[in-house]
Order: C-alpha cells, then structure tokens, then sequence
C-alpha cells in the first residue's frame, strides 16, 4: 500500500484544522495509507517510507513557523537525494500574506527535487493586531473544502501512480 504523510504545525488551530480536513479527504478518497505527523515528530524515516507530502504550516514574521523549518532543518539532509521526483502539496495559514513562507517551503522542496502537484494554498486569515494574531483561528468551510480537495488529489494521484 502507499503512503501519503502529513506533516503539519499549527498555533493557533488554523493550520491544524486545513491539515486535518487534508488527512480526512485523503482518508475518504482510496487505498493509501495517511500518515498524519505534527512537525515536531516527523522524521527522516517517515519521509523514506512515504509516497508523497503535504505540508501544512502558519507563516511567522514572514517566514514558515520554526517548528516547522526545524522539522525540514532535522531531515533535509538525511534523505536528500533519496526522495527526488516525489509529489507534494503544501498550505499556508498567514495573517496577511504568506508569499514569502510559500518561497520558503518551496526552495526547500526544490531542494528535495519534490514534484509540486498543486499551487501551494494560502489562507489568509487576516490576522494584524497582537490580540488577532494570538487568537484561536477558524478557518471557514470554503478553505476546509479545499483542505478536504487537496488530500483526495494527492491521495488519489499516489493510488492511481499519477505523480
């Protein structure tokens, strides 16, 4: 059986919840197994025994949250070379503008040699003042549908050798 993993940090909840509505979509759409990883306990080995990726995370003072640059920091080098022309998928949770942590999370796929199967997703969730930013998020049933539709490809496309 094949293997999706998903690797994910979340703060404040929002990236969690598009993580999660990734996993369920993956769940429900074929035979793959989902292996679903907070960042801080992915490791090299789940990467080698994988398929294909998702990675979700928040952006933080313009770049991804450290505990997810952390997880890429631990493993780059253990399994470069090793995992070239996998497909991936990632989502953004950002309080206004996410670009640069999608550059970030990219230059380091493309470090991988990873297969970019989906335009990365930003959720904006428009957070700017201290108290926005440190709040519980939400994310609405449009980006959750999204969510839910990006796992299912990718879940799909593994199954089905597509990617």
């Amino acid at each position: 059986m094949k293997t999706l993993l998903i690797v994910w940090y979340s703060f404040t909840g929002g990236s969690r919840q598009l993580a999660e509505a990734a996993r369920d979509g993956a769940v429900e759409a074929g035979d793959v197994d989902v292996r679903y990883l907070a960042a801080e306990d992915a490791q090299s080995a789940d990467l080698l025994g994988s398929d294909g990726y998702i990675f979700v995370c928040p952006e933080n003072l313009a770049a991804i949250a450290g505990v997810m640059k952390a997880f890429f920091d631990r493993t780059y080098y253990d399994v470069l070379g090793q995992i070239e022309g996998r497909p991936y998928a990632a989502m953004i949770c950002a309080g206004s503008d996410g670009a640069n942590a999608q550059r970030q999370l990219e230059r380091i796929a493309t470090g991988w040699r990873l297969k970019r199967v989906a335009e990365t997703r930003i959720v904006n969730v428009g957070a700017q003042t201290k108290e926005e930013i440190l709040a519980a998020k939400e994310i609405g049933e449009t980006e959750l549908a999204a969510a839910r539709e990006l796992g299912a490809t990718l879940a799909a496309g593994i199954e089905m050798g597509v990617f």
